[in-house]
């Protein structure tokens, strides 16, 4: 490996507080599958393994970016000056995924500011959250990250660590249904709430679930992978 690519690869990782999220569709391991595809972004892009949404078959980059703590920056500091190259790194290797959430700080409006004078024109898909108590609340926080995305559709709308999941779940399917999301999921990240995570991919016919899943942090294993598999749930990877 050039030494280049390797300093690259590090100052992503660094910049975007190491949140890059690894998108595991099929929900377990595999060695090598026809499901597994190069990715076929833009024109030059590197190669990147993807997978494909269950529920639509659109395949997806296996790798993304999450944008807290690194994108939680304003234009005045120095940590902003680096991120366009951050994403255009990700972009030129094939990615796509750009995560962020309302609880991120100021992460969604440089995320929007970023992407807005990205050239040739961005391909990220985009993910962010709704983290907050009450339908109407929700309608209003969602409405701000169109704004600081500055986008007219989100690909995918989560709902952050399950709060108030029954308010904000038919807001979401309605706006899947008009085009204004074209993908609704969930996340959460502590292993305690995992039995209510179970039972609401039972109940509720999802696209997405954001959880944890690591060498240090296997508990989604026995019960959830397994569940989404067979439920056609997409999962990305913390």
């Amino acid at each position: 490996m050039r030494h280049s690519a390797l300093f690259t690869r590090r100052r992503l990782l660094r910049v975007a507080a190491g949140v890059a999220a690894a998108l595991a569709f099929d929900a377990l391991p595999v060695m090598a599958d026809e499901r597994i595809k190069p990715s076929g972004n833009s024109t030059g892009a590197r190669n990147m393994l993807t997978r494909d949404i269950p529920s639509s078959a659109e395949p997806l980059p296996m790798i993304g970016v999450g944008t807290y703590r690194g994108f939680d920056v304003a234009p005045g500091d120095p940590a902003y000056q680096a991120l366009p190259e951050v994403l255009s790194e990700l972009f030129k290797a094939g990615g796509t995924v750009v995560d962020s959430s309302p609880m991120y700080g100021r992460a969604e409006q440089t995320t929007g500011e970023l992407l807005s004078i990205h050239r040739p024109r961005s391909p990220a898909f985009l993910a962010t959250k709704v983290w907050t108590r009450g339908a109407q609340a929700g309608i209003a926080q969602m409405e701000a990250s169109f704004r600081l995305l500055q986008t007219d559709r989100i690909d995918l709308m989560q709902i952050h660590n399950l709060l108030d999941w029954k308010a904000h779940l038919p807001t979401l399917r309605q706006w899947k249904e008009q085009g204004r999301i074209r993908y609704i999921g969930i996340t959460h990240y502590t292993p305690s709430a995992y039995d209510e995570v179970e039972a609401v991919i039972k109940a509720e016919p999802l696209d997405f679930l954001q959880i944890n899943y690591a060498l240090d942090d296997r508990a989604v294993e026995s019960r959830l992978l397994p569940l989404c598999r067979d439920r056609g749930v997409a999962v990305i990877c913390n």
